[in-house]
């Protein structure tokens, strides 16, 4: 809640004291992160799920002009393979790290609302890890590599 005392005194006294008079104000933000939780969870029931598997590997790629260029990839692409949803859907997002991969992978998905540490994090070579979340924002996301936490 606002308090009048929190305004600027040059701010109008008169509007300060009408809303005191009301009550104050409540100012009510989102959550700045969406739950998460088992793919199996209650809330998810009865949604299409859209399954999302991507592998995390590094991979080598000419440049055409002078030498090579080693990039850390999402399933051999750059960029990687785009998700298309409706909104309610629920994204079930599996990334995968082949053993032998040098280094750990994670992804961050703008469009989640996840905070992708600790949800997320780095996935480390030989394994996977899944998370879901509802499409609830409609627009066009980015994703990108978290690997190291």
């Amino acid at each position: 809640q606002l308090n009048a005392t929190a305004f600027d005194v040059k701010s109008d006294v008169s509007a300060l004291q009408k809303i005191r008079d009301m009550g104050g104000l409540e100012l009510v933000m989102p959550g700045a992160f969406a739950a998460t939780g088992d793919c199996d969870a209650a809330e998810f029931a009865g949604r299409t799920v859209v399954e999302f598997n991507l592998t995390g590997e590094s991979i080598t790629l000419p440049t055409g002009l002078a030498g090579d260029y080693n990039a850390m990839t999402f399933s051999e692409q750059i960029p990687g393979p785009t998700l298309r949803v409706t909104q309610g859907d629920v994204v079930k997002m599996t990334l995968t790290v082949p053993d032998g991969e040098a280094t750990p992978h994670g992804n961050d998905m703008h469009a989640s609302q996840v905070t992708a540490v600790p949800t997320f994090g780095a996935v480390q070579p030989g394994t996977s890890k899944t998370y879901c979340y509802i499409a609830e924002v409609p627009g066009v996301y980015k994703y990108h590599c978290s690997g190291v936490n």
